[in-house]
């Protein structure tokens, strides 16, 4: 686990971490870690640099999340960093359509 947030997860942390139902950073579910979570409604936010182009690994922690009830959702970090009130909201959008 890490102990500092990266940039993406800064600005929208500093974007949502007041809204209703809460968010959470750094959760452990099973055996990942992910980035952001809304645990209510099971919603897993992850933040992806160019490590992760069609990275197989990611492709196996969504199945395993999605196979214990979660939904997955990746941004990009450049996408983060470059509109992070556009991320925010699509975040809290997909919050309220999973409600």
């Amino acid at each position: 686990m890490r102990t500092q947030a990266t940039e993406a997860e800064r600005l929208i942390w500093h974007r949502v971490s007041g809204f209703r139902p809460r968010f959470t950073r750094q959760l452990v579910v099973g055996r990942c870690i992910v980035d952001l979570a809304c645990r209510s409604v099971k919603l897993a936010i992850e933040f992806d640099g160019s490590q992760h182009i069609e990275s197989d690994y990611d492709l196996r922690r969504t199945a395993f999340l999605e196979g214990l009830g979660w939904r997955v959702i990746r941004f990009w970090n450049s996408d983060v960093v470059g509109n992070p009130d556009g991320v925010a909201e699509a975040i809290v959008a997909e919050v309220g359509a999973t409600r």
